[in-house]
């Protein structure tokens, strides 16, 4: 049956629904970005402490930035803010719905109805996901980038702005010039530090067209680190139809694995829910989580994905059933990321490997080969090429990780090895496409986008073994280049 209020009740009894009167709910969060990751994992933790009858002036209004968030508050509000989240245990599935979120901004230009919501008293945490694309960050400096056409059009418009950082200003700027505290600035996205690269977008930006509010800003707004963690696929008609294995008609169903992990500093002036109470970890070492968990489980899903998407496999599953290509991830992690992996607090990073290997093994998650080598402009700055940066400053051996960017270099080719077409996969493809063409003749010429590599084009080691390894799975093919990797 379609998801409200009113057929809460009706919904089969092996689907747990809320245990708390909605009604009473108040929104405390404004989250920006709402897409599937924020509502199989914020939004889960707090529908998990209103069951423990907490919390309940914290619940989430939901916002977007870009036209296409006004189709999610379509989808949402139409169901009164409820939807399904089902946990794929391949023991067993599991379904939920959600009721932590009680409203939804109306997306528009300028961000009008964003800012009045940001403003309100009542919000005390300002919450992103906005991908790890998300925050201006110029790659050959790794800082935030000023001079980005959206920063710029923002700093000539701050009363109408367009990104979730102008809008984010503005709101404060209202609640300063009312006396309302400020609120705190909590980034969940993927990005290392985000919680320092939040505050230099924000900040950044403000420096542009207000630097006395931007100082303000500075001394005034919290913005802490957290790492966060739960493998969630998109949505499609396999995870619309698994809702309706649930008899549950849904318009915005959420499928992901049984592990989530949240860690955070605890630096909230302005109040924050109990979340310690449903498994959330404050800790002041935020930084090595996020590392391990850069390194060893997104470093780890690039080492897959290339090597699969070449070979045309189409599920993390089926990459990881594949002998040599969960041999090749298994080889990297142990001998090239782990040793350079800081020790983590009451955390063994062997342990941590073995449970990666078993996520991505998960056959029920059906985690696509595709979304996992999407946008790797962006990310392999974070997951691959910060540790090959880390083995050759400790005189470390990294030619299997190398050998990974040798990989994803051929797959921006645009065609895997048995000649199948790759439909653009990155936001950058016309320009990989370009680069990789070139590579397929020089292959120091992959190396050279800067913008990504840093200085690593001008290591004559990492450009000898690069061009190596590239001409041979050109020559050879992937499948004999791995294997030579792993016997040594």
């Amino acid at each position: 049956m379609t998801l409200s209020n009113d057929t809460l009740s009706e919904l089969p009894a092996d689907v747990a629904r809320p245990g708390y009167d909605r009604a009473a709910l108040t929104p405390g969060i404004v989250h920006i970005g709402c897409g599937n990751f924020h509502r199989a994992h914020q939004a889960v933790y707090l529908d998990d402490l209103f069951n423990l009858g907490e919390g309940h002036d914290w619940a989430l209004m939901g916002a977007g930035v870009r036209p296409g968030d006004a189709k999610m508050r379509d989808a949402v509000l139409a169901q009164d803010g409820l939807y399904s989240v089902i946990e794929l245990d391949p023991a067993a599935k599991s379904a939920r719905v959600i009721g932590s979120m009680v409203g939804f901004a109306e997306v528009a230009s300028g961000n009008a109805p964003l800012i009045a919501a940001m403003s309100q008293p009542s919000v005390r945490i300002v919450s992103l996901t906005v991908t790890e694309g998300g925050y201006y960050i110029d790659p050959k400096t790794g800082t935030f980038s000023p001079t980005h056409p959206d920063i710029q059009a923002d700093a000539a418009n701050p009363d109408h702005p367009e990104t979730a950082f102008g809008a984010i200003i503005a709101a404060l700027k209202a609640r300063r010039a009312s006396g309302v505290p400020p609120f705190t600035v909590m980034c969940c996205d993927n990005v290392p530090h985000n919680g320092h690269v939040t505050r230099d977008a924000v900040c950044g930006l403000a420096e542009l067209s207000d630097p006395e509010l931007s100082a303000w800003i500075k001394t005034n707004v919290a913005f802490p680190n957290s790492m966060v963690d739960r493998i969630t696929p998109a949505t499609g008609p396999r995870e619309r139809a698994l809702a309706q294995s649930f008899g549950i008609e849904d318009a915005a169903p959420v499928t992901c694995e049984p592990f989530r992990q949240w860690v955070m500093e605890d630096n909230f002036p302005a109040g924050r829910p109990a979340l310690e109470k449903v498994g959330v970890t404050f800790t002041d070492a935020v930084d090595r989580f996020e590392t391990m968990k850069i390194r060893i489980l997104n470093g780890g899903h690039a080492i897959i994905a290339y090597a699969a998407g070449l070979r045309d496999i189409e599920y993390a599953h089926e990459a990881m059933a594949d002998d040599q290509i969960r041999a090749y991830l298994d080889k990297i992690e142990t001998t090239e990321i782990l040793p350079i992996v800081p020790p983590v607090p009451d955390t063994d990073l062997n342990d941590y490997k073995q449970l990666i290997l078993s996520r991505f093994s998960n056959p029920e998650v059906a985690d696509t080969i595709r979304r996992l080598c999407h946008d790797g402009s962006n990310r392999q700055p974070k997951f691959i090429i910060t540790s090959i940066s880390d083995c050759l400053a400790q005189g470390r051996d990294c030619t299997g990780l190398i050998l990974e960017s040798a990989l994803w270099c051929r797959y921006c080719y645009g065609t895997s090895e048995t000649g199948a077409e790759i439909a653009p996969n990155d936001p950058n493809w016309d320009r990989l496409v370009a680069q990789s063409k070139l590579a397929k003749e020089r292959p120091a010429a992959w190396l050279e986008m800067s913008e990504i590599y840093g200085d690593l084009a001008e290591n004559a080691e990492v450009v000898a073994k690069f061009t190596a390894l590239l001409n041979d799975v050109w020559a050879r093919g992937s499948h004999s280049v791995i294997a030579d990797y792993l016997t040594g």
